[in-house]
């Protein structure tokens, strides 16, 4: 059986709510064993004998999209992949240390050159952003809510689905959930 972690889009935001205790009744309903949920934003623990990622996307968006209703975007990752995300240094630590924020959008797929380009577009005086497998990091400077940047926004001009994590809710998975 191997460990991974769902990141769930559209969990206990814009009136799509659900219990955790729910949630967590979906994946087992799908086969899933020993399954855990963390923080109620939609990250689901599990473990499986399947080690298709794209396979087990599309398992659970179906059922998840069956039993609420609503689409819900559905990105795996292996604990390893956790931990190398924690450990990964996307900026400098003076500039991290300046900032108010750091989160990280996970993706289906490397980003493409032309997703890249279009990336870039979105870089303000206040928002920095790298890349790094599927994976993109994002460095607020201010407040958040004083950034025009946003999970919409960053879906409508790079054409891809995401969903966005603080950098401290991965480092608590990472923790809690060590590389096997």
């Amino acid at each position: 059986m191997k460990k991974y972690i769902a990141f769930l889009r559209a969990i206990n935001v814009g009136g799509h709510n659900i219990k955790m205790e729910k949630l967590k009744r979906l994946f087992e309903e799908i086969g899933f064993k020993n399954v855990e949920t963390f923080i109620a934003s939609g990250n689901v623990i599990f473990e499986t004998k399947s080690v298709n990622f794209s396979n087990l996307e599309k398992k659970i968006e179906i059922h998840l999209c069956k039993s609420l209703g609503y689409e819900v975007a559905t990105f795996i990752r292996t604990t390893s992949e956790i931990t190398a995300i924690t450990n990964f240094k996307p900026f400098k630590e003076d500039e991290l240390k300046k900032s108010q924020a750091l989160n990280v959008a996970f993706l289906k797929e490397h980003l493409t050159k032309e997703q890249k380009k279009s990336l870039t577009t979105l870089k303000t005086d206040i928002d920095d952003f790298h890349t790094s497998g599927r994976e993109v990091y994002w460095m607020c400077k201010k407040k958040q809510s004083e950034s025009k940047f946003s999970n919409t926004l960053f879906e409508r001009t790079l054409k891809i689905r995401a969903t966005f994590r603080g950098i401290k809710t991965v480092q608590k998975l990472a923790a809690k959930y060590p590389a096997n």
